[in-house]
């Protein structure tokens, strides 16, 4: 038989930083080498952890349904052009560079002013699915003189559609 040892009780060890009391803060702020530093952390942000921290594709199963989003985002971006709406109620669902040709056309819109007192108006939008999250769409357009057509392709990014290229006709 083999004989067994007791059990010994052990303190827990001491997991606290020891208090700083107010004679050596004061202390220390007066001498120009503290031993209390506080710096930033030296963190690299190189561009291969842009796929951590950057825009996250989504799939298409995470995303609204395009045929119901496309037809009230081309009507919110056709207003952005004629200079009926305002350019940065759209930024969150273009991309950089469809968003400064948008804030481009919106400026030179409202130098304009809005001709005859009628906004664009959507009247049909059609959702063509290219890739899981990537859909086309090509929408017609009613302005006050004429017809037009408009093209749109929206990316999944960040659990939301956005519009990455855009073409007017």
């Amino acid at each position: 038989m083999t004989a067994y040892q007791p059990l010994r009780v052990l303190p827990l060890p001491a997991t606290e930083p020891p208090v700083i009391t107010y004679e050596e803060v004061v202390a220390a702020m007066t001498t120009t080498e503290s031993p209390y530093v506080q710096d930033a952390l030296a963190i690299d942000y190189t561009p291969e952890d842009d796929r951590y921290f950057g825009r996250q594709r989504t799939r298409s199963s995470d995303l609204p349904d395009p045929t119901r989003f496309a037809p009230q985002l081309a009507q919110a971006l056709v207003e952005v052009m004629a200079g009926a709406r305002p350019a940065p109620q759209v930024i969150r669902w273009t991309s950089p560079e469809v968003y400064a040709v948008l804030a481009r056309r919106s400026l030179v819109a409202a130098r304009r002013g809005l001709q005859h007192g009628r906004r664009p108006v959507v009247r049909r939008t059609r959702v063509c699915d290219i890739a899981d999250g990537v859909v086309e769409v090509s929408v017609v357009v009613v302005h006050p003189e004429r017809l037009r057509a408009m093209a749109m392709r929206m990316a999944g990014v960040d659990h939301r559609w956005v519009v990455t290229d855009l073409v007017v006709g």
